[in-house]
């Protein structure tokens, strides 16, 4: 797995993820907020592969 996932694209899908679960488990939301672990984990791991999939790189790595 190479890097395709940028620092502003990490910092934001680990926002937004940490967000979702907090509202899913506070029950705030339904459980659909739980959908939150899939851009926690691409912005921890630096690798996102729908980008992959469709030749997106946000990050500057070569």
């Amino acid at each position: 797995m190479k890097a395709n996932v940028g620092s502003l694209d990490k910092t934001l899908r680990i926002i937004a993820g940490i967000l979702l679960i907090a509202l899913a488990a506070t029950g705030y939301i339904g459980v659909w907020g739980w959908i939150g672990v899939v851009p926690l984990a691409t912005g921890l791991f630096n690798f996102c592969p729908l980008y992959s999939l469709i030749g997106i790189k946000t990050c500057k790595i070569p």
